[in-house]
């Protein structure tokens, strides 16, 4: 059997096969790849926790689920899931789980006795840093990109001549670092540098395979060849999420700062100062905007209605989010099912997410955060424009 997966030949011992993430083509072609080339190790570009998740068939649950509005970590699932989408939207899902090709190979090395290694960062450190990376209007515009007609945007590209069109390849990688350079840094380049890393630290005399995919191939072999080793600090620095600066450490307790600020000056001045008014603005902002996150989610009224109360209250306490508050809440009122659990990763369309009740609870989730986050700051700034008293 013959495939038309591209491959690339860096040594006598080391042959690194390019895949589609979602074709039925590219598990073929694993197999064959390892029937025919006898590696002695195999390599995937998966991290454990994917690698777990692929392999002892677990997904985004309902704990998992609770787990990520708490954590804060909405923002991230969704920009995983919107990458799975645009699999979708560019025709090159054929019904295969993502990573199916990554699994074919995992357990056709394993059943032949074939050691495996996995070569590729921890997906939580890579959308961290590639969410850290993104300037504020790219993460507007990403999130922006969630109410856009998706369905215009349709293109359908042959399977066979994207995998063995690396200009196609290419074409489609500079694209995501025209949307952010930052987030197609973290996403591409410092992945490609990180797995070469990984292949040098996991190769022996013997032959290896390594199972990337097909977007990948051209900047692995410039990290291999010639391979450059990374220092420990520079392999470090790629391989955690980069501590927060002064900035974003004190970002969160700005408006707090701000609003107490305001109000001990004003008293320290003796100037009276008009409560009534100052409530009233600071419940209007954070209980509007937050609502009106929410409504663009299309959460439960309940779900609205515990965003607006939330919002005046969490604005004031960095540990706390209304957004988590309005998630809960829809996650108990419509709550997933496990279909609908199932079907969120596997590349839905991004207008498919507010159907898919798992995908509409992480955007309650996120948008009321936006708008609570929208509303402290213009109530703050209503408080410097016109005055508390």
């Amino acid at each position: 059997m013959s495939t038309s997966s591209p491959y690339i030949d860096i040594s006598p011992t080391l042959r690194l096969l390019g895949t589609a993430h979602v074709a039925t083509a590219s598990v073929e072609a694993v197999k064959e790849q390892i029937e025919t080339y006898q590696p002695k190790i195999v390599g995937v570009e998966l991290c454990k926790t994917r690698h777990d998740a692929l392999v002892e068939g677990r997904r985004l649950d309902k704990e998992g689920l609770r787990r990520v509005i708490k954590e804060g970590k909405a923002p991230m699932v969704l920009m995983q899931a919107m990458l799975s989408a645009e699999q979708r939207r560019l025709g090159l899902n054929e019904g295969q789980e993502p990573g199916a090709e990554l699994l074919a190979a995992v357990e056709t090395a394993r059943t032949a006795g074939i050691d495996v290694a996995l070569v590729d960062r921890d997906i939580q450190v890579t959308m961290r840093r590639a969410w850290k990376k993104m300037k504020w209007r790219e993460r507007f515009r990403l999130l922006f990109s969630l109410f856009g007609d998706d369905e215009e945007l349709e293109e359908d590209f042959d399977l066979d001549e994207l995998l063995t069109d690396s200009d196609l390849l290419s074409t489609m990688m500079e694209d995501l670092k025209e949307f952010s350079q930052g987030a197609g840094e973290a996403l591409i380049d410092e992945r490609d540098r990180y797995i070469a890393e990984k292949i040098m630290q996991s190769k022996t005399e013997e032959k290896m395979l390594v199972v990337v995919g097909a977007g990948h191939l051209k900047g692995i072999e410039r990290a291999l060849n010639p391979y450059n080793p990374l220092s420990a600090e520079e392999f470090e620095s790629i391989s955690t999420v980069p501590k927060k600066g002064i900035v974003g450490k004190v970002l969160p307790f700005a408006i707090p700062l701000i609003v107490m600020g305001l109000v001990g000056f004003a008293l320290f001045n003796n100037n009276e100062v008009d409560y009534v008014k100052m409530l009233t603005v600071w419940t209007l902002f954070n209980a509007i905007f937050a609502a009106i996150g929410c409504i663009l989610a299309r959460g439960h009224p309940l779900a609205i209605l515990t965003a607006a109360l939330a919002s005046p209250i969490t604005s004031l306490n960095p540990a706390l989010a209304a957004g988590w508050f309005a998630g809960y809440v829809q996650l108990r009122i419509s709550e997933p099912t496990t279909e609908d659990l199932q079907q969120f990763l596997k590349g839905t369309s991004i207008g498919g997410f507010w159907s898919n009740r798992a995908g509409r609870v992480l955007l309650v989730t996120a948008l009321t955060n936006l708008g609570s986050m929208l509303g402290a700051w213009f109530a703050a700034a209503g408080f410097i424009g016109g005055g508390i008293t």
